[in-house]
């Protein structure tokens, strides 16, 4: 079974810094692309970051020098530092994991709160 499981979500205020964590398990992670998408109320989902297998970035122009993804694949884990955080990266962040051939898995998400 296939689980995606992000953490490190919370509030904080604007300016500041949070590091999510996204743990997987049932896949070989190191094969996989995977990736930080986020979901503002009223919104689209919309991609914020990916690494591939090799540790190439790939970041939304929104996030671009504000936001690092990162992957640990002897922990199975995908990161996602965000720093100078605006109230507009208010969203529910989920995780993906992806490669050519396979399903697409999804974690469930955890909220980011950018407020004073």
């Amino acid at each position: 079974q296939v689980q995606l499981v992000e953490s490190g979500g919370g509030l904080v205020q604007p300016g500041g810094s949070l590091r999510l964590s996204c743990a997987a398990s049932g896949i070989i992670f190191s094969t996989y692309v995977m990736g930080w998408y986020r979901q503002a109320p009223g919104k689209q989902r919309e991609l914020v970051a990916t690494v591939t297998s090799g540790g190439s970035t790939n970041y939304a122009v929104s996030v671009n020098g504000r936001f690092t993804i990162s992957r640990d694949n002897d922990k199975n884990t995908v990161y996602l530092q965000m720093n100078s955080l605006k109230p507009e990266d208010t969203a529910v962040y989920s995780c993906n994991a992806a490669k050519r051939g396979s399903v697409r898995y999804w974690g469930t998400g955890t909220l980011v709160t950018v407020s004073s």
